[in-house]
């Protein structure tokens, strides 16, 4: 088994709540202040502000001040981990299942004799 990765909670933890995937659709389109985020989901700014501390936690979000304005920008290169495990799980689950239809179609074979 895979070692344990922290990181990986931490992203899976992030895009596991439709407010904070709907954040990060919004800024995959460019950066936004902070207000525009609370607009578009109506949640209130205390809530936007946790749902961006989480993304930001796990990289996903970064955040600029300018004076009074708070801007965030996606940062899609913090996908990459767990696009990466995604692909080793689909790998694994492959050769898994090749294997069985190997197994099966050599008792099909066995049967037929």
């Amino acid at each position: 088994m895979a070692k344990h990765d922290p990181h990986l909670d931490l992203l899976f933890h992030a895009l596991s709540d439709p407010t904070r995937r709907m954040m990060l659709n919004r800024l995959a389109q460019g950066p936004a202040p902070v207000t525009e985020l609370a607009g578009l989901s109506g949640f209130k700014l205390p809530t936007i502000l946790r749902h961006l501390s989480v993304l930001q936690a796990a990289g996903l979000v970064a955040t600029q001040k300018d004076g009074r304005v708070r801007s965030c920008a996606f940062q899609p290169g913090a996908l990459q981990p767990m696009t990466d495990w995604l692909e080793d799980q689909r790998k694994v689950w492959e050769a898994r299942l090749d294997r069985l239809d190997d197994y099966v179609m050599t008792l099909m074979k066995e049967r037929e004799k």
